[in-house]
């Protein structure tokens, strides 16, 4: 028990560090990104533009349809075949926010078409054009509905960023995969690194309740 300990004290920073400047980085940069497309792709699915309709439907479909850890493999893995070659934090950031994104985009479209007809033809009675319409009236009730789904596809993300160590990132999982090596204590360096996804998902969780509460006081 002694060395469990003793093994747990000199793991906690260096597990925490990679959080800090791995795992927690990776995670804000994809969402951003994967929130840029899934607004995009939402508003191309809303459109009459049929072309993009239809690729926008194809990349839903493939990248909801198929597992994380496999399109990580063949972004790092298999690109490279086509004469693609991406290292491994832009490969993590590209898959990160393609999947993420393609998740958001259907909450953020369902959210957009729960708001009533009525009022999209109340703000045309009133001489608003298509995008004021969509600024002034849609856009701020579709961010609130939307945000309790948009914010549990980031807590996702956070968790689904254990899966880049399969392609070399070393990030907190990572790190705890090579501490184990070494010490041979699989269940005590697990368990902090369960601990302290538990603890950034958590505070994740508080933050999106006081979103969610200034949001609708707010909107």
């Amino acid at each position: 028990m002694n060395r469990e300990l003793t093994v747990l004290l000199e793991s906690f920073w260096p597990i925490l560090k990679a959080g800090l400047t791995m795992t927690i980085p990776l995670s804000i940069i994809s969402f951003a990104i994967a929130l840029v497309i899934a607004v995009a792709v939402a508003l191309i699915k809303l459109s009459n533009m049929r072309v993009l309709k239809f690729f926008v439907a194809i990349y839903v479909w493939i990248f909801r349809g198929t597992p994380l850890l496999v399109q990580l493999f063949i972004a790092f893995y298999g690109l490279p075949k086509l004469g693609l070659t991406l290292d491994a934090w832009t490969a993590a950031i590209v898959v990160l926010a393609l999947n993420t994104g393609a998740y958001a985009s259907e909450s953020i479209r369902a959210a957009i078409l729960s708001i009533p007809k009525g009022q999209w033809e109340a703000a045309e009675s009133l001489g608003m054009t298509y995008p004021q319409i969509f600024k002034r009236v849609i856009a701020p009730q579709a961010v609130r509905i939307s945000l309790p789904p948009v914010t549990n596809d980031f807590i996702d993300l956070v968790k689904g960023t254990s899966l880049v160590a399969s392609i070399t990132i070393a990030e907190m999982f990572m790190i705890g995969q090579q501490i184990t090596a070494r010490t041979y204590e699989p269940l005590a360096i697990y368990s902090l690194v369960a601990f302290f996804y538990l603890m950034f998902c958590t505070v994740l969780t508080i933050a999106q309740s006081k979103l969610e509460k200034s949001a609708s006081a707010y909107i």
